[in-house]
């Protein structure tokens, strides 16, 4: 369970947020909903301990009975893929798995093939196309391991025919973890997610 309690955030000169709370089950996602400038991003910053130092916080983040407070960032174990996948351009496919991958028994080349990306494992990746260099950036992400996927306009850069067909990879593989996504596109929303409009929260 993903839980955020009474968050606010604060510019110096303009109060984004006041009083959000809600909970993400494992294999639910809940979108983040609201015009640009309105916080959705901001929160994500927040929730994986990257709030920039100019915004003022409280609030309370809890993920699977742990309170986050405190913990770095890199020690959260929350996934975060943005509209701009950052793939490591001095790795081929296979390096930036490796790179990613928590479990060392990996078998990088089935969890390619699984993905359409059978093949690739050695191609810089400056050579791979906008839907492969999506389905390798979330790859990397998963093999993390997870226990929370953040989503930050994953589908907003890519064409409609490769939109649908990144969505359908995301969710076919986040069953099992809590995910929050910030969205313009209704679209973007699986069936049966929860929605928050932050115009709601805003002071």
């Amino acid at each position: 369970m993903l839980e955020v309690e009474n968050l606010s955030l604060t510019l110096p000169d303009l109060a984004l947020i006041q009083g959000l709370s809600f909970r993400v089950a494992p294999g639910q996602v809940v979108a983040l909903l609201g015009p640009s400038g309105g916080g959705k991003s901001t929160v994500l910053d927040w929730m994986t301990g990257l709030l920039s130092a100019d915004i003022q916080a409280s609030g309370r983040i809890c993920l699977h009975g742990q309170d986050l407070a405190g913990v770095p960032c890199e020690s959260r174990r929350m996934g975060l893929m943005t509209q701009t996948p950052l793939l490591f351009p001095h790795f081929d496919v296979l390096g930036n798995l490796k790179f990613g991958a928590r479990d060392p028994n990996t078998d990088f080349q089935q969890v390619l093939s699984e993905a359409g990306l059978a093949g690739v494992a050695h191609q810089d990746v400056a050579t791979l196309s906008g839907g492969q260099v999506a389905r390798v950036s979330l790859l990397r992400t998963l093999l993390s391991q997870p226990k929370a996927l953040l989503l930050d306009e994953p589908f907003a850069r890519l064409d409609v025919q490769l939109r649908d067909q990144i969505r359908e990879f995301v969710w076919q593989r986040c069953p099992d973890i809590p995910v929050v996504l910030v969205t313009h596109d209704e679209q973007d929303i699986p069936s049966g997610a929860q929605r928050i409009e932050l115009a709601d929260y805003a002071c």
